[in-house]
């Protein structure tokens, strides 16, 4: 499904809901009531269980009620009280405790300047990127980083492209790159079978570098993550490529250039109350 599809598929699916239900309502006059879902402790899919009855188990079924193809990953006590914050879809929405309203939209910290729903939107990157090895990542890193940031790519968006061809750059100021697939046209195109076969070739930076810069890399046959990491790109709201997410789950933009890029991850170490790291010295190991 494509992500952006799924800014409005909540909406989308309680209009039908809602609809239907009127289509459905009893006749004036009569005892008869609209079937309530009841809580459950099932879970669908890695889904965490909730107890029956609770403001998660209530909150969960309202979201099946409504968009039941979506996955509910996360559902947490919300900033504004007597609402959980649960996401779905790549979205954050907020949901009454009895499950009966849900919200979608911006949640703002006024007194913090925080956006709340970044705020969990971080936390869950942060989470799900950690479960992503090594192995199944192409790293591009010089030595002894200062930094290393996640960056869903496609081998055929130009920005993907232009960040890739100043690799170099992003060494010099002391950041790693670790790549994970997110090849836009979707399972079944040319454009996914080319990120599986840059995922399966013995030399994978030496693949991508080609594959960005327009060659043809063939071949496949390895056990390739490009679908779960695809799957995952959607689960983190990712709206299109490249997508640049730091260790602490923030994303910090698409293309972001190098000197940029430094600037903003020293100023979430200056935020977080560290001092940020001396630059060092240019470095293009493993640069392609």
């Amino acid at each position: 499904m494509d992500p952006c599809i799924n800014r409005s598929i909540l909406f989308l699916a309680l209009a039908t809901a809602s609809l239907t239900a009127c289509a459905q309502s009893p006749a004036p006059g009569t005892d008869e009531e609209a079937p309530q879902a009841p809580a459950t402790t099932e879970a669908a899919d890695g889904e965490p269980a909730y107890a029956v009855g609770s403001a998660e188990a209530n909150v969960r079924e309202a979201i099946r009620a409504i968009a039941p193809q979506l996955r509910v990953d996360r559902i947490d006590a919300a900033p504004v009280p007597g609402f959980r914050q649960a996401i779905v879809g790549g979205q954050v929405v907020y949901v009454t405790d009895d499950g009966r309203y849900l919200l979608q939209g911006t949640l703002l910290d006024v007194a913090g300047r925080k956006d709340m729903n970044e705020v969990a939107m971080s936390a869950l990157r942060r989470d799900l990127l950690a479960t992503v090895p090594a192995s199944e990542r192409i790293v591009f890193a010089p030595e002894d980083p200062l930094y290393t940031v996640s960056v869903f790519t496609d081998v055929d968006c130009g920005y993907c492209r232009t960040l890739h061809g100043e690799m170099a750059g992003y060494h010099a100021q002391g950041i790693a790159i670790e790549y994970l697939a997110f090849p836009r046209m979707g399972p079944g195109s040319e454009n996914f079978e080319e990120m599986v076969a840059v995922w399966c070739a013995d030399d994978r930076q030496a693949a991508i570098t080609e594959a960005k810069q327009g060659g043809n890399v063939t071949g496949s046959g390895c056990t390739s993550p490009v679908a779960m990491q695809y799957a995952l790109g959607q689960r983190l709201g990712l709206t299109g490529t490249p997508m640049i997410v730091a260790a602490d789950g923030s994303q910090l933009g698409g293309y972001v250039p190098p000197a940029r890029l430094r600037e903003l991850l020293d100023k979430q170490v200056a935020e977080a109350g560290g001092a940020a790291p001396d630059a060092p010295a240019a470095d293009a190991a493993g640069s392609p």
